[in-house]
């Protein structure tokens, strides 16, 4: 069921807005040749704690994860794009990182990601990241009253293909509030003009990820972390965006 929130509800979000932002900023910060994955969620579970937040990931246990997720970050490097189990592995030079994480604050979830290079960058791996990045700002900017959810993934769409990368649609974005993940279901691809149409109170989590040189994934054993089939590295960056009657508000921004 999708829910429209008021405008004082959307202002309730805004302090896992913050946290979310603030805990990726610091992981961006500190995330260097040689620190650990499980560093970095130790720093993440401080930050819930310090901030009296709640994790939506560590008993997070949807049909398609083995088994309870047990971290409140998904770290994913190389080859592995999204939900990627944090474990015994020190970054190294030349990584790519992406960091997806979502909290809790009161009651209310924000959720975002953003990935980046550990040491010395790939050009391509740039242009990857960028490419995430440009094709999340042009899916917010279409993210107003009149338009319709097809238009998001169309947005999305016309900047991957722009640059030559192809889509996968298994997972994407999803509307936000008292829980991670709602309806509706926001596709990395769609029809302009197509679909249900954006609202004023509509939150959703926009999450543009591609993959260099596929769009094919497999499950790693760990039996959550998705990676490439063909070893191509992947990237991923989201926000979480409430529609009003004006501009849309980026909550983790």
């Amino acid at each position: 069921m999708i829910e429209l929130k008021t405008p004082r509800e959307i202002e309730q979000m805004r302090p896992a807005g913050r946290l979310v932002r603030d805990v990726l900023q610091r992981l961006t910060e500190v995330a260097e040749v040689g620190t650990n994955l499980l560093e970095l969620d130790a720093i993440a579970h401080d930050m819930i704690r310090a901030a009296g937040g709640t994790s939506c990931y560590i008993d997070y246990h949807p049909s398609f994860g083995a088994s309870p997720f047990g971290k409140v970050l998904c770290t994913s490097v190389n080859d592995a794009v999204l939900h990627g189990l944090p474990h015994d592995y020190r970054l190294r030079d030349g990584d790519l990182l992406s960091v997806d994480f979502a909290v809790s604050v009161e009651g209310w979830v924000c959720d975002a990601a953003r990935s980046f290079v550990v040491g010395t960058p790939d050009p391509e791996d740039l242009r990857l990241i960028d490419t995430t990045e440009r094709a999340l700002a042009a899916a917010i900017e279409v993210a107003r009253p009149g338009k319709k959810i097809g238009d998001i993934g169309a947005a999305i769409a016309a900047v991957a293909r722009g640059e030559g990368y192809s889509i996968n649609t298994d997972f994407g974005g999803h509307g936000v509030g008292r829980e991670m993940h709602g309806d509706p279901h926001v596709a990395n691809d769609g029809r302009a003009g197509r679909g249900m149409p954006l609202r004023p109170g509509l939150v959703i989590a926009i999450e543009p990820w591609f993959l260099a040189t596929t769009d094919e994934i497999y499950t790693d054993p760990d039996g959550w972390t998705l990676r490439s089939v063909d070893g191509s590295r992947g990237a991923h960056s989201e926000h979480t965006v409430a529609i009003t009657d004006g501009d849309p508000i980026i909550l983790t921004a």
